[in-house]
Parts: structure tokens; sequence; C-alpha cells
């Protein structure tokens, strides 16, 4: 493990009674659409997935929220500051195509099958033993990934403004229980699309000054060539097989690694994401969903990345024994040295707001699936229908509780991005390469999936603790490790599943309709609506588009 990462203390923020003021209103106002949201909770459905009500445009930007925590703002920045432009490879290839994928592959399948959470899809595509294991794993996850959104804004808000860490903890962890408890989904996604602004409203003002600072875009590459070389500003520099970069990855294993394993295991299995597509108020507006996210996802990571490099440029030594400065640093210390009073209000209250939209993303996610993959299916069946609500926002109160007691597990990670990318390849890339092989191949039986998840988490457990963490073989850095990770546990995965399928029972046909790739249930089918002829209601047209304009923005990186 690495040398634990606390923010300097130095970067106390000289905050005033306008900034409080301003923090002040926001949480006012997270609370009152709690309150508001509590007036269409009426049943489960309600709670767990908004009753299936919210337009497109909603559930689109809460999904994009749901992903923009304070986790990936400051360790995005960190891998910028660290790494360099490879950030870029994270959002254009290890995203877009998935987010893509899922929208117009993926969606139809978890919609039309009606399931409320992603583990009970494995429910009805295999058997009880593959639902169960793939939920317990994915409430872990949830509470770990969590953990990591509620220690990261602890760090961060006793080094800007002073507070203890337990104050930190205990005041978020309160809000995002309170309207959680109260609103249900409803809230969450309401408060992400409020969230989603207020993070822009922080990140713009931090990306442009920073810019300005370094002597613009030129000013920032050539000081960054002339002190990291010319591979840290670009994305492909140094990626050959064999070659050295700052990533520690070749071409291969970021294509493979990142790009298709990790990337389309979190976008395309992560419930935290799944679960607001899955709020949607029709089966268009499902497959919409994460099409729409997909935009802003393109261009958010120029307010990530630029930040990132500028701290590289104005603390060179940053990451290093010789700075009192680690990579999570980057934005705290802009923030300090850039902002005025009242703008530097409003970027702490949208680093809070992401933090609050990472963590409340995890919890409502892991509510739902603990409630009614776990308790409702196995612990106290065929309940009434307001015993689950009741439960689900008992449960809600404990998962807070655990994140808390989850949160220090990250201090050990210099990068907080390499944790987060190091909990995927463990949890995510397993079920994605399940439900892959699920749902394009009726011969894989019912008991594949329990193995298959089985093995690939087991073998990319293995291959993080053992084979790197030993030394057994030598990888560079923590996330060239997690793609190898990514890589040996979807293999795993996808080997055990196949062998296991051809020695046992296939599930009968007539029980994959709507489930496998090709055939279709009634409740997928879906007349069109008025106005289905605009170009922003064609999802194949949204998809393909986010594809291309992600792989034009690779062409300035390239060289």
């Amino acid at each position: 493990m690495q040398t634990p990462t606390y923010l300097a203390s130095a970067l106390r923020l000289p905050t005033n009674g306008l900034d409080y003021a301003i923090l002040g209103i926001y949480f006012a106002v997270v609370l009152g659409i709690g309150f508001a949201a509590r007036r269409s909770v009426k049943t489960s459905l309600d709670f767990f997935l908004s009753g299936r009500s919210l337009p497109a445009w909603i559930t689109g930007l809460a999904f994009i929220s749901a992903n923009l925590a304070a986790t990936e703002i400051l360790g995005m920045a960190a891998n910028s500051a660290q790494y360099g432009a490879y950030t870029v490879h994270w959002y254009w290839i290890g995203a877009i195509p998935a987010m893509v994928f899922l929208g117009l592959v993926m969606m139809p399948f978890y919609y039309g099958s009606k399931v409320r959470s992603v583990p009970e899809f494995l429910l009805l595509r295999f058997d009880k033993s593959a639902h169960l294991l793939s939920s317990i794993l994915f409430a872990f996850a949830a509470i770990l990934v969590a953990g990591v959104n509620l220690y990261a804004l602890a760090l961060v808000v006793e080094a800007l403004l002073g507070w203890p860490q337990w104050v930190a903890i205990v005041v978020a962890g309160f809000f995002v229980l309170a309207y959680i408890t109260i609103g249900g989904l409803s809230s969450a996604i309401y408060n992400e699309v409020l969230q989603f602004f207020v993070i822009l409203a922080a990140l713009i003002p931090i990306t442009v000054l920073s810019l300005k600072k370094v002597g613009g875009w030129d000013g920032l590459t050539d000081s960054l060539a002339k002190s990291h070389g010319d591979d840290f500003v670009t994305a492909w520099g140094g990626t050959g097989i064999g070659s050295a970069n700052p990533l520690g990855a070749n071409w291969l294993t970021i294509v493979l690694g990142l790009g298709f394993v990790l990337s389309f295991g979190y976008w395309t299995t992560n419930f935290a994401e799944v679960q607001r597509a899955l709020s949607a108020k029709n089966l268009s507006a499902a497959k919409r969903t994460p099409l729409i996210a997909a935009f802003p996802k393109i261009f958010i990571v120029f307010l990530v990345m630029i930040p990132g490099l500028a701290a590289a440029v104005l603390v060179p030594k940053i990451g290093t024994s010789a700075s009192d400065l680690q990579y999570n640093d980057a934005i705290p210390y802009l923030m300090q040295e850039l902002l005025p009073n009242g703008v530097l209000g409003i970027a702490v209250t949208g680093l809070l707001a992401a933090f609050m939209a990472g963590m409340a993303a995890n919890i409502s996610s892991f509510n739902t699936v603990f409630t009614t993959d776990i308790w409702a299916k196995y612990v106290a069946k065929d309940r009434e229908d307001s015993y689950y609500v009741r439960f689900g926002r008992l449960i809600t109160a404990i998962g807070v509780l655990a994140s808390m007691g989850t949160a220090f597990l990250a201090s050990s990670f210099s990068n907080i991005m390499s944790y987060l990318q190091t909990l995927f390849s463990f949890f995510n890339v397993p079920m994605f390469v399940v439900f892959i092989i699920g749902m394009f191949w009726k011969r894989a039986s019912m008991k594949s999936g329990f193995w298959g998840l089985l093995a690939g988490t087991t073998a990319a457990m293995v291959n993080y603790f053992v084979i790197y963490k030993q030394g057994i073989i030598d990888i560079p850095t923590d996330q060239g490790a997690n793609f190898v990770s990514a890589i040996a546990g979807f293999v795993a995965g996808a080997v055990v599943m196949v062998a296991v399928s051809l020695f046992t029972e296939p599930k009968p046909v007539a029980e994959l309709q709507g489930l496998v790739y090709g055939t279709r249930s009634p409740g997928m089918a879906e007349p069109p609506s008025a106005g289905d002829d605009a170009w922003y209601r064609k999802p194949a047209l949204l998809g393909w588009g986010a594809v291309v304009l992600a792989a034009a923005c690779y062409i300035p990186f390239s060289f």
C-alpha cells in the first residue's frame, strides 16, 4: 500500500460570511427538495424507482451527476497532475462507448424485463445463487464507494474550512440521509440535477482562471513538455508495447483494460448509474438517459484535466517528497490561490454537492438492492408494500453509518481514483462478463452465472493483491495494475462460464424471452409516441453522434 495521503493543512481557505451563506442556502434547498419529493412517495416503486415516471432529460442529468462525484473531480484532477493528458482516455474511450452501448443495447433488457435492480436481472437470467452473490457484492461495493466520498469530503473540508473530520462526515452524512430517507430516489435524482449545475458553477471558474494563470493552453503545454516530457501532453505518446510513459500502461491495456473491460463493466452494470435510467417514464426515455448524459461527459474532462495540469505547472514537485502537496490537492490548491470570496463559496458548495451526489447515488442504489434483492427475496418475503418502504428508510440509515466505517480504507491511496478503479475491477468487471455472455449466448447455463462471477472476482483480486502487490510481475503504477486486474477478471469469468455451461443444463428457451438478444417479451414492445421523428428522440442517432464527437476530440491530443 502507498503512504496515506492527507490534504495539506496549508490549504486553509479565507472563507467569510458570504461563502458560508451560499453554503447554507444550498443545504436548505437540498432539504426542501427532499420534503417536496416526499409527497410523491406512496409505494415501494415510488421510493426505490421514482414510480418509473421521470422524463429523459431529468434522468440523463442525474445519470451524469451521480458519476460526477467529488471523488471524480479530485481523482481526475489528481490523475492529470500525475499522468498528464492521458486522463482523456477515462472519458472518450473509458466512458462514451460504454454509455452508448448501455443505452442502445442493454437498457431494452433492463427496462423491458421490469426489474428493479441490476442483480434482479441475474435472477431472471440465471438462478438464485448468481442473484444472491451479485446482490451481496454490489451492496458491499456501494458502501465502499460511498465511504470513499465521505473520506475525501472530510479531508477537503478539514483542510479548506478547518472543520474536524468527524464533523464533516456527520454533517454530510446527515444531509444525504435526510433527503434520501424523506423523498426516496426522486429526492436524490432532483438534487442530482441541481448538483450538476452547482458543480459546473464551481469547476468553470477554477478551469478558466488556472488556464489564465499558466499562460493559456500554449503556455500550459509548453511548460509541461519541458518539465515532464512531450508524452505528458499527448493521449497516445509513448504507449507502444514495451515503451515507458507516465501512466505505466500501453495502448493494448488502455484499449482492453480501460476502454472495454473496466469501462463497460462500470457503466453497464453499476446500479448507481442504471437506477437513474430505470426510473424513466418509458423505454424510450430509459434508452435516451445514458445517451443524453454522454454529451456533457465528453466535455467535462476539460474541467477536471486542465486544473490538474495547471497544478503540475504551478507546483512542479506536487505529489513528491519535495512538496507538501499531494496529487489530490490540485483542486483545493487552485481554489485557495485563484478564487475570490463569493466565488470561493460557490466552489466549496460545488465540491460538497459533488461529494453528496456521489454518496447519494451509492446509498440509494444500496438501499434498493439490499431491500428488494436480499431482504425481500430471502429474509422477509411477501410482506405488505409499506413494510418495504419503512425498511428501505431504515437500511438507508444503516448504509450511511456503514459508509462512515469504510471511509478510511481510502487513506492508503495517494490517488483516490486509483482506489475507485481498483474497486471497479473487483466488483463491476466480473458482473459485466456474466451479463454480456448471458445476454448474447442462450446456451449459458443457470449455474454458469454464479461460478463466472465468483471466478472473475477472485482472479481480479489475486492479480492485484498477489501478483502486483507482491511484485511477482512488475507493473509500474496502480492504474496499470487495475487495467491488468480488469482483463484477468474478465477472461477468468468468461472461461469459467463457458466451461460450466458445457457441463450443465441451459435454461429453457421459453424462460429466456426478453432476457437474451434476439428474443422479445411483451413488456419490451412500445408503440411510437408523438414526436418520435425528432432527432433527439432517436437513440441510435444520439448514440452514434456521441461516439463520433468523442473520437473527434482525440485528434488534438494524438500528436
